[in-house]
């Protein structure tokens, strides 16, 4: 009888947000996870993603979300309609994906210094995973793909993982090398701007990007939902 192949969970990481003092500009400390099945393929996928980046010579570049949207570093140059249509190829290649995600969010105007936010931050994502924690023990081991951008993080992603687990790597990542940490990115973006929306702080920028609060949701964020763990 051959042994049965181990099952790998894969968890790419991003956050928006700094665990520096409380700013109205910055009121969220926002965690997004993307998991992946190792055994569900996205070759076709990534495949088709690399295909379209390659014709419009981005090529191993890692997208990010929010500066497309702000019109900010490698897209300075770049008109409103080139840089909609690489937010929304990312898009689409996400909801393409055999994907679930979930984001966490801590108030910085709750937290009164980093040990509080560490602890709360911990607490979130701990909660989080305990809703599904059927899913997440189905998995014979859980990979942690994380740039290394805060060590704070990196640090709570270590104790809350490993105090659930018995079988956790934490791995750090190159975001050009993994399309789906790029996704991670994506779903932090689109998580805060819904949260902005729901506190009324829908910027002018986002407003040429997305148009309305109304547009954003039926275009963007009622699509978001649906993979939502």
């Amino acid at each position: 009888m051959s042994m049965r192949e181990a099952k790998i969970l894969s968890c790419f990481v991003d956050e928006s947000g700094d665990f520096g003092k409380y700013d109205s500009n910055c009121p969220y400390y926002m965690v997004s996870v993307v998991l992946h099945d190792q055994s569900d393929s996205i070759k076709k996928q990534l495949d088709g993603l690399e295909a379209y980046l390659s014709n419009m010579g981005f090529s191993h570049h890692a997208l990010h979300a929010g500066p497309l949207v702000r019109r900010e570093s490698d897209y300075e140059q770049m008109d409103m309609e080139d840089r909609k249509k690489l937010f929304n190829l990312l898009f689409n290649f996400m909801r393409k994906l055999p994907i679930k995600y979930f984001c966490v969010k801590v108030k910085k105007s709750e937290c009164k210094d980093a040990d509080e936010l560490d602890a709360k931050l911990t607490k979130v994502i701990k909660n989080e995973v305990l809703k599904e924690e059927r899913y997440w023990e189905s998995f014979d081991k859980i990979i942690i793909y994380y740039d290394n951008g805060q060590k704070a993080l990196k640090r709570v992603l270590n104790i809350t993982f490993n105090s659930l687990f018995s079988e956790v790597e934490v791995r750090k990542v190159q975001p050009t090398d993994y399309r789906l940490f790029q996704v991670a990115d994506l779903l932090c973006t689109l998580e805060l701007t819904n949260a902005k929306i729901k506190n009324g702080h829908f910027s002018n920028t986002e407003k040429m990007f997305f148009h309305s609060p109304r547009d954003f949701r039926k275009e963007y964020w009622r699509k978001v939902e649906r993979i939502h763990i």
